[in-house]
């Protein structure tokens, strides 16, 4: 074309989670079982959604209202309903004039790293969930600035990495933080939490907390939301409903801002977001409304019980058969409903293989493989699938140099799950020694 059209940042904008389902489909066209595990889709995976849900939804969808726009920052009941709920737990107060919905999370992210001044930068985790840190490096168009999370220590953060990363960067504005993480499934104490609003406050950052998983923790671990913590700092923690309930495609995710009007220039940040909002009109009004009534029905608590109970007895499970594999780092999840496992330095090269029975896929396979600039780990991804139909996602993909994988805790059939644990237990053992 004539004029350049493309966004300086276009081509940090990856997302291998979902373009790994292109090969898995492909390998199911030549004839190969796959078993998904690289997606959080509860469900996808088998997630029966009760029938007293579905009636509390589909009572709101005979409401006229339902249908219609709803004011931008939100529906004001249920902001006010989230509003007391935050309240309640005694830290930072908000009004509901401080909560924000938008059509998920992903267009929150989108949101919240695109309206920043293309020079700041928000500091992420690596590992990081993808829609996160392409969006953060879509916006400066450059790599993602990162702060270790460290696999030898619970997958926490480092501290003393996280501040280097402030101190010698100037252009760092801000501070994010996963908890529960996606992708480690790590839970942080709140002495570490408090470490990092530290951080944002000695160097005058503001501090996003991802917090979708704040409500999905075992193990006797609980997560602290960043409001509890926050202090004075300004802030904003992401929430929604497509993890929990679950709904996700309900694409409903809500931002709770916290001491916007202590910084005037934080306030009119987060002024920016409503008024993008507002160009939009509004969020889908109808799990808005919902909302509310699903939270405060009598069955969901043990509902939610019922789910975390499974997925702290499938962390159980796994961990148990990873961590006897020569080769790995392997920790305990405690939240969310991911595992990530770490081949140990030098134990991957471009050599291993897998046996692949069918010609065609094999062919297909190597062809994936062939060069460079494919990465350890997605390597033996992409072996790993053609030879047993087991998909996860290359750690790699998230941000990190760590060479690995992410699988998911969300098949509902024990004896499968077992099965996949064991198949890809077995799968690295053959590889590592081909």
């Amino acid at each position: 074309m004539r004029t350049d059209i493309l966004h300086i940042g276009a081509g940090e904008l990856t997302y291998e989670i979902r373009n790994i389902v292109n090969v898995g489909e492909k390998l199911e066209k030549l004839g190969i079982k796959v078993y998904w595990e690289n997606i959080g889709d509860p469900i996808y995976k088998g997630e029966v959604i009760p029938q007293w849900m579905k009636e509390i939804v589909a009572a709101y969808v005979k409401e006229d209202l339902s249908y219609g726009y709803c004011p931008t920052r939100g529906v004001l009941s249920t902001r006010q309903f989230i509003a007391e709920q935050t309240n309640r737990r005694g830290g930072v107060q908000i009004t509901p004039d401080d909560i924000l919905f938008f059509n998920g999370l992903g267009d929150a992210i989108s949101k919240v790293f695109g309206f920043l001044k293309r020079t700041a930068r928000v500091v992420v985790p690596t590992p990081s969930y993808t829609t996160h840190s392409s969006a953060e490096a879509a916006h400066a168009g450059d790599r993602p600035v990162t702060y270790m999370l460290d696999p030898d220590n619970r997958w926490y953060p480092d501290l003393d990495d996280l501040e280097k990363r402030i101190k010698y960067n100037p252009a760092v504005a801000g501070i994010l933080i996963i908890n529960p993480d996606n992708p480690t499934g790590a839970v942080y104490p709140p002495e570490i939490l408090r470490g990092m609003v530290d951080l944002a406050r000695k160097y005058d950052l503001f501090v996003v907390c991802d917090e979708v998983y704040q409500n999905i923790t075992y193990n006797g671990q609980h997560s602290l939301p960043l409001s509890d913590v926050i202090g004075e700092v300004p802030g904003m923690a992401m929430r929604g409903i497509s993890k929990e309930m679950p709904w996700p495609g309900s694409r409903c995710g809500w931002i709770e801002f916290y001491n916007a009007h202590r910084d005037p220039m934080f306030e009119k940040y987060m002024n920016s977001l409503l008024n993008a909002k507002m160009v939009e009109v509004c969020s889908t009004t109808l799990p808005q409304k919902v909302l509310p009534a699903l939270i405060s029905h009598p069955e969901y608590p043990g509902y939610l019980r019922e789910r975390i109970a499974r997925y702290e007895k499938y962390s159980n499970i796994a961990y148990d058969v990873f961590k006897k594999v020569d080769g790995l780092k392997v920790n305990r999840t405690n939240g969310a409903f991911y595992m990530s496992i770490v081949f140990e330095e030098g134990r991957l090269n471009g050599r291993q293989t897998l046996p692949i029975a069918s010609k065609e896929v094999r062919e297909h396979v190597e062809g994936l493989v062939a060069g460079p600039k494919v990465s350890l780990d997605k390597r033996f991804v992409y072996y790993l699938l053609g030879a047993t139909g087991v998909c996860v996602v290359p750690l790699s993909s998230f941000a990190t140099e760590l060479q690995g994988f992410r699988m998911t805790l969300l098949e509902r059939d024990e004896e499968r799950f077992r099965k996949i644990v064991g198949t890809i237990a077995d799968g690295i053992a053959q590889y590592l020694a081909s």
